[in-house]
């Protein structure tokens, strides 16, 4: 029985010669390497019989080989369709409205904006979020709730928010609105102030 050691060993030695050859077939080199790291992952999978065979390589081989050509079959399929098709007509450029949503949403914690997403542009109750997501329909609200409160800060514009601080502090600091306020005298004060003053020479006189 080859151990873990042997299937890193056969995918360090062999992976990259597989590639090359998948590529030169299918004339795409990241379509190339998917494909044999598929069939490698399906053979670590099976590797307590794989790894008895003779030759392990010729089975990731083979295994590489029949997915490739389901692919390029796919793919002949799928270009024959595209040629007898029209162009689709070309989708109009995302709006700045658009455009600032979406970043704002990217600074929204990941559970937050899928709820987000789920609920105002694909229209799915709190119900459904909660199964897809299989989370609580309290937890969902939760999301929701706190995320509309991020994004409403986040889209908020610093430049319209002054005004409303400056209008509102306007009372205070405008003198023509500021109220009046009348400091009452303690009792005894006008007496004591009276009793404390300086005879005038009138009274000198007298």
């Amino acid at each position: 029985m080859r151990t873990e050691a042997d299937f890193a060993d056969l995918y360090e030695k062999h992976f990259s010669e597989l590639a090359a050859q998948v590529c030169a077939y299918l004339g795409d080199a990241t379509e190339a390497q998917d494909l044999v790291q598929e069939a490698f992952l399906r053979a670590w999978q099976r590797w307590e019989k794989v790894g008895g065979y003779e030759e392990p390589v010729a089975w990731v081989r083979r295994v590489a080989w029949n997915l490739a050509t389901s692919r390029h079959r796919r793919n002949q399929v799928a270009r024959k369709f595209l040629q007898k098709s029209s162009a689709p007509e070309l989708a109009p450029a995302a709006s700045p409205d658009h455009v600032a949503l979406v970043a704002a949403l990217k600074q929204v914690p990941a559970k937050r904006r899928q709820a987000l997403v789920m609920h105002y542009m694909a229209d799915m109750t709190v119900a459904a979020i909660a199964e897809a997501t299989g989370a609580k329909e309290g937890t969902v609200k939760s999301w929701l709730h706190r995320g509309r409160k991020e994004l409403a800060a986040l889209l908020t514009d610093p430049a319209e928010a002054r005004p409303a601080k400056a209008a509102k502090a306007a009372p205070e600091s405008d003198p023509d609105t500021m109220p009046i306020r009348i400091k009452r005298a303690l009792p005894g004060a006008q007496r004591t102030a009276r009793a404390n003053r300086r005879p005038s020479v009138k009274e000198d006189r007298s």
